[in-house]
């Protein structure tokens, strides 16, 4: 099996506009990152009119994830799943692949590629933006806190609860892979 020579971030997005806007911030200030979009992601940057500056863009179109072959080969270093939605942290911990971000998390794991993962829902009450600049409250129900904590649990998995701890676990997984790779 040929391997890649420089694999890259792999970075997924499912349909929450929970600092969404951070996150595309984000992944411009990186190098060498491939984007894989939920059908609900694909949706939901076109309503809050967000745009990415990813070249290698892979979207939820085929019912095998086709993609995800790629983690066989070596083209990825690391996953961040960020923003991830109540609904996909439930599939991830759960084990359910049936979209491309939970089979992008699956086949990660399987072939040994850590993931870092900000879910949304990480406290009793938070604040969110919604579509044409609104801000609004949202209370994660104890079930998507429980699923969260179980998923911290996880083996090859970072979980982060704010943007700040997001970038500092991506430039610490960075710092790691530089130093291996000197």
């Amino acid at each position: 099996m040929k391997t890649a020579e420089k694999p890259k971030l792999a970075w997924a997005i499912t349909g929450s506009g929970h600092y969404l806007r951070e996150c595309l911030e984000i992944i411009s200030g990186l190098q060498d990152v491939d984007l894989f979009l939920s059908r609900a992601a694909a949706e939901v940057l076109q309503q809050y009119g967000f745009k990415h500056s990813v070249a290698k863009v892979f979207q939820d179109k085929t019912a095998s994830a086709v993609p995800v072959e790629m983690f066989y080969y070596g083209n990825y270093h690391s996953v961040v799943i960020a923003p991830a939605t109540s609904n996909t942290i439930a599939k991830m911990v759960y084990g359910i692949s049936d979209t491309l971000v939970t089979n992008v998390y699956a086949q990660a794991g399987k072939c040994g590629v850590p993931s870092i993962v900000f879910a949304c829902d990480t406290a009793p009450e938070l604040e969110s933006e919604a579509p044409r600049d609104n801000v609004v409250k949202v209370f994660p129900r104890r079930i998507d806190l429980d699923n969260i904590a179980r998923l911290q649990t996880y083996e090859d998995t970072t979980v982060v609860n704010d943007m700040q701890q997001l970038q500092a676990a991506i430039q610490a997984r960075l710092a790691c892979l530089k130093t291996s790779y000197s």
